[in-house]
């Protein structure tokens, strides 16, 4: 599966843009804020229906234009899809498969397999456990409908029991039964949510430590621990002994909304004690091992996105990261970065197609 096709219209600030792609190795070259991320986030957009940079759609529309436009042409499983995205401002986001519009966005999630890595990865390991439910949750999200959908009612059914604590507080009235209608809920979807996290991390490790080793070329073991409340207690259980709790802070404090995933290298936190080459190497290895996984799962070749990446790793890891994404087991590649000299040694000798597009102020300029 790739992209053949991008057509831009008034996206960031691309006023409008035409790309022919090849099925392999392509190449934004250009200084920073040329518009080199911002063609990686238009590609990203087609797949999850929202922007990895910024989640409010309209913001995305070129200054002072009313809409945007975003359609591409994949090859997918031998046969031509064209997925749109258009959105004006005030209105609803419009989303087509083939000139039929998506009911639900979350249809849609799953079709065109994506993996990106940015620089702003780095909240993976830095950041809150946000961060990492997040991510992990749109890699399970891509490949398995149900856990997307489990996803949705549970977040649905949080917010519901949220706002009952709220009310119950404002008019000093607490009604029991009410919330345990939703408590059951929490219940039903969380303990499938749990149970896919597991799953996940446990078929991801082996994959995950094989290309640490292959990038770094040394033998750190590297780890990916799911930290849950669910692993050894009783989902309904807790509810139950945190009511008096959640009363007094008027939101939910239990429940696989509070998961975290502990990132280790040699069996300790890498937060404290990775280099930023460790780090950086830590998560390209993660989302390869992502790679790995969803074409397995899924059956197909998902994109691969490299952002800017190559900044704090040293020239060899550089050329192992490549020498990897070039070889005929990962897919179509996009790669960005503002040293054409650079990109030139780093794809030199690659028995592979590739093309290199030079961008220059929202515009492509040969």
């Amino acid at each position: 599966m790739y992209i053949q096709e991008l057509s831009l219209v008034n996206f960031k600030n691309f006023e409008h843009a035409e790309f022919k792609f090849s099925a392999s190795l392509n190449c934004f070259i250009g200084n920073n804020g040329a518009g080199k991320t911002n063609l990686m986030d238009a590609i990203y957009y087609l797949s999850f229906c929202k922007s990895f940079l910024n989640s409010v759609d309209a913001q995305n529309i070129r200054f002072d234009q009313e809409f945007f436009m975003i359609q591409g042409k994949y090859s997918r499983l031998d046969s031509d899809e064209t997925i749109y995205c258009g959105l004006k401002r005030n209105q609803k986001k419009i989303f087509r498969r083939n000139q039929k519009e998506y009911k639900k966005l979350s249809e849609h999630i799953g079709l065109i397999p994506l993996i990106i890595v940015t620089p702003s990865d780095t909240n993976l390991i830095s950041g809150g456990s946000e961060d990492r439910r997040r991510f992990i949750d749109s890699v399970i999200s891509q490949y398995d409908a149900i856990y997307l959908d489990n996803l949705i009612r549970y977040n649905r059914a949080l917010l519901q029991r949220n706002n009952l604590l709220k009310q119950f507080a404002g008019r000093n009235n607490f009604q029991l039964e009410t919330l345990e209608v939703w408590d059951d809920q929490l219940v039903k979807y969380g303990k499938q949510i749990h149970d896919s996290r597991v799953s996940f991390v446990e078929k991801l490790q082996p994959v995950f430590q094989k290309y640490y080793e292959l990038i770094s070329g040394g033998k750190e073991t590297v780890g990916l621990k799911l930290h849950s409340e669910l692993t050894e207690n009783d989902f309904e259980q807790l509810l139950k002994q945190s009511v008096s709790k959640d009363r007094m802070l008027q939101y939910t404090t239990t429940g696989i909304h509070k998961d975290d995933f502990e990132f280790e290298l040699a069996d300790y936190p890498i937060k404290k004690f990775g280099s930023q080459g460790q780090k950086k190497t830590y998560l390209v290895a993660l989302k390869l091992a992502q790679f790995d996984f969803m074409k397995e799962i899924s059956g197909l070749m998902p994109v691969l996105l490299l952002d800017d990446i190559f900044d704090k790793l040293d020239k060899g890891r550089v050329e192992q990261i490549v020498k990897l994404v070039a070889d005929d087991h990962f897919g179509q590649i996009f790669i960005t970065d503002t040293n054409r000299e650079h990109l030139d040694q780093m794809i030199a000798g690659l028995e592979t197609e590739s093309r290199i597009f030079t961008i220059s102020d929202g515009a492509v300029i040969d």
